[in-house]
């Protein structure tokens, strides 16, 4: 039965993010929205307000005047051109307009109507991002002290831990992830949108792997590079597909979801046959973290222009990281303190001989 309910889940899943693909763009469809962004292209201006970068095209050469009027570097960068501005205003005003209609907010070319903020996106993302990213740092920098600083060492100056390595990688993986969801969120560009997805990618796909190392116990390097080899190869070749053949949003999701689903399952059931001290801390995270993964299936409009379901997940993903960082921290302690009794044995049992 409980099957059955995987099962079931993941054709909702399925269904979810091909019907959010299909109905990606309802508010660029609309004749009203159209007919504005067009004449500001024409006029570079949406009712009173004006966009001197309309003087220039998409790619910062000036239309009427001579190169050294060519758009400024930081517009470049922030690649905030004269169609940016105008669908951005024009999907301001007709949101306006049909909110005063009673009518619910629409997506505009695949996303939600997101108020800027200092230029930025989607700010309560951002911040949301930011903050996961300081979590991690603050989880690993206290992981590295208390290895290398509170718990006993080999005379060559290794841990007793022989799964530290594959946390400090999960680590600085998790910090490229967070720092590019931030930067994505900031600007939605092909690029941004690119590293954001592949750095999602690799951290699930290397989770993954982890979840299956530490469920199991796999000690031994060959076994390891055993079970990592062919996932590695499925993410990197993913990966190459999402960046250099095409961007597929609905099989990228789905691909998401299954690793991120299976990880959870194998830390649930290794959590459910473990004697390990702190394997709550294990099942508030799968539980937790499986409910949270509701809000990216249940799509919602953002909150007064700012916090949608995504803003949302990235929230409720805080504190779950304390808390497995935390997991993290005991189940160091929990291991060497078991290397150290094992040693302690066999030094007591070379004695007696």
């Amino acid at each position: 039965m409980f099957k059955h309910y995987w099962v079931a889940f993941f054709v909702v899943v399925s269904w979810v993010v091909n019907f959010r693909v299909l109905d990606a763009s309802a508010g660029d469809a609309d004749p009203l929205y159209r007919v504005c962004v067009k004449q500001c292209g024409e006029t570079g201006c949406v009712a009173q307000r004006c966009f001197p970068q309309c003087n220039f095209s998409s790619d910062g050469v000036s239309i009427d005047g001579p190169w050294y009027m060519q758009e400024p570097l930081y517009m470049q960068w922030k690649q905030w051109d004269c169609q940016s501005d105008c669908r951005y205003y024009c999907m301001l005003d007709r949101e306006n307009e049909r909110e005063a209609t009673g009518h619910d907010p629409v997506k505009y070319h695949g996303k939600w109507p997101f108020k800027r903020v200092y230029g930025i996106q989607e700010p309560a993302s951002v911040v949301f991002s930011v903050l996961n990213l300081a979590m991690h740092f603050h989880g690993w920098i206290s992981f590295f002290v208390l290895l290398y600083y509170k718990l006993p060492l080999r005379r060559d100056k290794k841990t007793y831990y022989y799964f530290a390595s594959l946390w400090h990688i999960y680590a600085l993986l998790s910090f490229n992830s967070w720092f590019w969801s931030a930067v994505f969120h900031s600007r939605d560009v092909d690029l941004t949108e690119k590293l954001d997805y592949s750095s999602a990618v690799a951290i699930l796909g290397y989770s993954l792997i982890l979840s299956i190392l530490r469920s199991f116990d796999v000690k031994d390097d060959a076994v390891r590079v055993m079970v990592a080899a062919p996932l590695l190869a499925f993410v990197t070749t993913h990966i190459l597909y999402l960046n250099f053949y095409k961007l597929d949003y609905g099989w990228n999701m789905q691909v998401c979801v299954v690793m991120a689903v299976v990880q959870l399952l194998l830390w649930a059931i290794w959590a459910g046959v473990t004697r390990h001290p702190s394997r709550w801390k294990l099942w508030v995270v799968v539980v937790a973290g499986g409910l949270a993964m509701l809000l990216e299936i249940y799509d919602f409009p953002p909150y007064q222009g700012f916090v949608d379901a995504h803003a949302a997940w990235h929230a409720t993903t805080i504190p779950l990281t304390y808390v497995w960082w935390s997991f993290i921290r005991d189940d160091a302690e929990f291991l060497t303190s078991n290397q150290m009794k094992r040693l302690k044995t066999s030094n007591l049992a070379k004695k007696a001989k």
